[in-house]
């Protein structure tokens, strides 16, 4: 006699069927493919750390955002690199900067697609921090308030130049209430803020500060993200977004943070996104590069188990890739 969950089992031996009876279906459309641009025409310099990703120019971001559509992938978020740098991260809200450029012509290309601008000072500032900083010792003291100031002016620069979504991602105090406040102030109305909510203070990040050229000099970061082993302290930390104006809120880093996608899932009815962020996406290339896992496999299977556990969304750099295996008739 073949049992209920023995025969389901044997149901599950062709692909067609399985399938058929999965609980839970990864698509193009859940991806957004996160994109550095820098100054410059016709540049595509390669992140050493993060095999396949790259430094793109504003035409070269172009490229990539084209190629996203193609394959489904409705949605990308802007992370800049400036020529210069300060204290107070100026370039991030000028209308000369270069994510302001690269959402014009992205936009200008590409009309339908969902753009996201990420809203933080770190890869503009001279000392690498996330705001501004009052004080040095003990660890970077960063001064909120006139952080936020910063930050509402970036936002209303990244909307004037046609961003869809603002993504505030410095775990600043009152963030999102700022820049939903300035938003709406400047008749922005119909522009979604995708909140890095629960951000944690992670190993993980290592190669995106590369990327973006934005370690800090001094210090560290754990004064304004959170300690990993808190998870109560992420509810209440999405729940002051949602109350302060925010449309998705955002778990990072992805994978080790499973347990509070879930959590956020079952307690919260917005949208919830993950971060598949550099330094997991980096263990996966190297691990397959030295052919200790088969990439495709690997890769599918960690962005189904992070949609498993409650994810609308999921930022990674793996999203490209990922688009063309889901839709293999797609060249």
């Amino acid at each position: 006699m073949a049992y209920p969950l023995q025969r389901l089992r044997r149901l599950r031996q062709t692909p067609t069927l399985r399938k058929w009876v999965s609980e839970t279906e990864l698509n193009a459309g859940d991806l957004i493919l996160p994109l550095f641009v820098r100054s410059g025409k016709g540049v595509r310099k390669e992140i050493s750390s993060m095999p396949g990703q790259f430094q793109l120019s504003c035409d070269q971001a172009v490229v990539e955002a084209k190629k996203a559509w193609e394959l489904g992938i409705l949605s990308v978020i802007l992370f800049g690199i400036p020529d210069h740098k300060d204290d107070n991260g100026s370039e991030s809200y000028s209308k000369e900067g270069v994510v302001q450029k690269a959402i014009k012509q992205i936009k200008q290309e590409l009309p339908e697609m969902i753009v996201i601008a990420d809203c933080c000072l770190c890869e503009y500032t001279a000392h690498g921090h996330c705001g501004i900083v009052g004080k040095k010792e003990n660890g970077a003291r960063i001064d909120n308030d006139k952080t936020l100031e910063i930050l509402a002016k970036i936002a209303l620069s990244q909307a004037n130049a046609g961003a869809d979504w603002i993504a505030p991602s410095g775990m600043m105090d009152g963030m999102v209430c700022a820049i939903r406040s300035a938003l709406d102030k400047n008749n922005f109305l119909d522009r979604g803020i995708l909140s890095y909510s629960a951000k944690y203070a992670s190993s993980f990040y290592g190669p995106f500060r590369e990327a973006a050229e934005g370690k800090p000099q001094f210090g560290d970061r754990k004064s304004y993200q959170m300690d990993f082993a808190n998870r109560q302290e992420a509810l209440r930390e999405v729940k002051l977004d949602i109350e302060e104006g925010a449309d998705i809120v955002m778990v990072k880093p992805a994978l080790a943070y499973l347990d509070i996608v879930h959590s956020l899932k079952q307690k919260m009815s917005l949208p919830i996104a993950a971060y598949n962020v550099s330094g997991e996406y980096a263990m996966v290339k190297a691990a397959s590069k030295n052919g200790w896992l088969e990439e495709k496999s690997t890769v599918l299977e960690i962005l189904t188990s992070i949609k498993r556990a409650g994810a609308d969304l999921i930022l990674t750099y793996h999203a490209i890739d990922a688009a063309r295996w889901l839709t293999p008739n797609i060249k």
